[in-house]
Order: structure tokens, then C-alpha cells, then sequence
């Protein structure tokens, strides 16, 4: 999910359409299409999976589920909150946040083929009713003033170049008093250079990370207060060294599907320099709750 001004916006676009759906990008079927012949051969209805079968492509942000049910804890979530996931991907987190927390999950992407996947899974697992997905920009979305209590927003300002728009329609978003729920990557006291790519970018002009200090400011800034926030890199580097064992071994031909038919042959790649990037300090991951002033 990115927001930019009007006059970059398509290039914003094309680029985050390229990088997440690069598959497609190259000439080849559809990420629907992909994934739907990738379930039948593995088995499963595609018109009827569980969430389990879908984890895989469900939540591509590190820490899987645990994380989000980590972030939804802290946020002190309730039954009932109507929640806005920004930057949503397939629609993992809206579908936990309904299906677990009882919230009225509506799911935003600027790339229109994540939002037809996440309709599609949220219809096979029986959530369509208890969740909803647009495409659009997260700066400038169609939603009417105040309408959400919590905004929702994992491993997504990282592919956004202009934050401080972002927060604003935030802040015109939330009814008084909501609150900002983030779990998100920022850059780390090492200053050398990323190995890329990585699972949000292919090259440093796409990588659009904030030091700690400097997200906190932005979000001051912009009338949000901090109610709780936390260093989660340890975490999130045991989950990552886990998968990259787990992808270095598996059998494709045996597993559901996963991010590799999404992003490519170089998934592997980014999941390796992702985990190396976490071990030497190049990023690091918060997780954190903000209430709106």
C-alpha cells in the first residue's frame, strides 16, 4: 500500500504492481489464476479452503498469524471494532480480525490483484460477510470522515514515500480517541547498505524505510500519541530463521502454496536477506499502539 503525490503516482503504482505481483509482471498468468491451479494441485477446493490451507499466502509480513494476533493483544482489540487493515495484502489480518476478535475488518491495497485475491479467499473461508476489501491509495481513500475506530497497518509504511499524507487521512479516518495499531520494519543502527532484495523491494529506491526515532516523530507530529511500543527483532528473527530452514528444505511439489508465487523465483533470495538484514542489525521491527490526541 503507498500513497504519493498525483504526479508519481502511476510510477508508485506500476512499481509496487511489478514488485508484488512480479510474476504477472513478466508476461505470466494471473496471481488469481496462479494460485488457484496451485491449490488444486495440492489437494484443495479452491472455492473452499480453510484458514489453514491459505497460511501461506495469507499474511505476508514476518511473524505470520502470531504476530497479528501479537499486535491485535496489545491494541486491546474488541468485538465489534470496526478496524481499517491499510496496505492489506491477500486480506490475512482482516480475515483473523473477524474471525477471532469479532471486528468489522476493511481491507485497503493499491494492488488491485491483492484485493481480488483477498475477496476471493475471505469468499472460499467463509468471511466474505465479515470482511470487505478496496483498491485503493491509503493517503486517499473513499471512506467517509470518522468511520473506524482502530487503523490497522503491518509491514506497509515501508513502501510508502510520503507518511506524513498518509497519517493525515488517518486522523480524518478515526473517530476521536481511535487508536493506530503498527507492526512495521524500520531501519536499524547499522547504516550499511540492504541486501536486497528484500520482501518489499527490489532496490534501495523502493525501499522507503524510517529509523525508529524518526517514525515515532512523524507520528507525534501528525497528533497521535504513543500508548505502548516494543523492539520485536528478536522475535521476528527466530520466525524468519525458522522459514528459511523450512524453505531450504521443503519439497515444493509437496507444500501449499506460498509467497514464492507471488513474488517470484527470488523469494528465497529476499527471505535470506531478509533474516541476514535482521542479524546485522540493518533493520528492525516495532510493534506499537498510538491513540489519536
Amino acid at each position: 500500500m503507498l500513497s504519493g503525490p498525483p504526479d508519481s503516482a502511476l510510477d508508485h503504482v506500476r512499481h509496487l504492481n511489478d514488485h508484488y505481483d512480479a510474476l504477472a509482471a513478466g508476461a505470466g498468468e494471473s496471481l488469481m489464476a496462479r494460485l488457484r491451479s496451485a491449490f488444486r494441485e495440492a489437494g484443495c477446493d479452491p472455492d473452499r479452503l480453510t484458514l489453514d490451507e491459505i497460511a501461506g499466502i495469507d499474511q505476508l509480513h514476518l511473524g505470520g498469524r502470531a504476530a497479528s494476533r501479537s499486535l491485535a493483544a496489545l491494541g486491546e482489540l474488541r468485538p465489534g471494532e470496526r478496524v481499517l487493515d491499510v496496505g492489506c495484502g491477500t486480506g490475512g489480518a482482516s480475515r483473523l480480525l473477524a474471525d477471532e476478535f469479532g471486528c468489522e475488518a476493511t481491507g485497503v491495497d493499491i494492488t488491485a490483484a491483492f484485493v481480488a485475491v483477498a475477496e476471493w479467499l475471505s469468499a472460499a473461508t467463509g468471511l466474505a460477510a465479515r470482511t470487505r476489501f478496496l483498491c485503493a491509495d491509503a493517503g486517499q481513500t473513499p471512506l467517509p470522515d470518522a468511520s473506524v475506530d482502530v487503523i490497522w497497518c503491518q509491514h506497509a509504511l515501508m513502501n510508502m514515500p510520503h507518511v506524513p499524507r498518509v497519517l493525515a487521512e488517518w486522523r480524518r479516518l478515526l473517530v476521536p480517541g481511535g487508536r493506530v495499531l503498527l507492526h512495521e520494519v524500520v531501519a536499524g543502527d547499522n547504516r550499511e547498505p540492504l541486501a536486497l532484495p528484500v520482501p518489499w523491494a527490489r532496490s534501495q529506491a523502493t525501499s522507503h524505510l524510517r529509523h525508529r526515532q524518526q517514525l515515532e516523530r512523524t507520528l507525534a507530529l501528525a497528533g497521535f500519541e504513543a500508548q505502548a511500543l516494543q523492539d520485536v527483532t528478536d522475535a521476528a528473527l527466530a520466525w524468519r530463521q525458522k522459514h528459511s530452514r523450512r524453505e531450504a528444505g521443503a519439497e515444493p511439489s509437496l507444500r501449499l502454496p506460498g509467497p514464492a508465487l507471488i513474488f517470484g523465483d527470488d523469494f528465497p533470495a529476499m527471505g535470506r536477506n531478509l533474516r541476514d538484514n535482521l542479524a546485522a542489525g540493518r533493520v528492525r521491527i516495532l510493534e506499537g499502539v498510538w491513540r489519536q490526541a
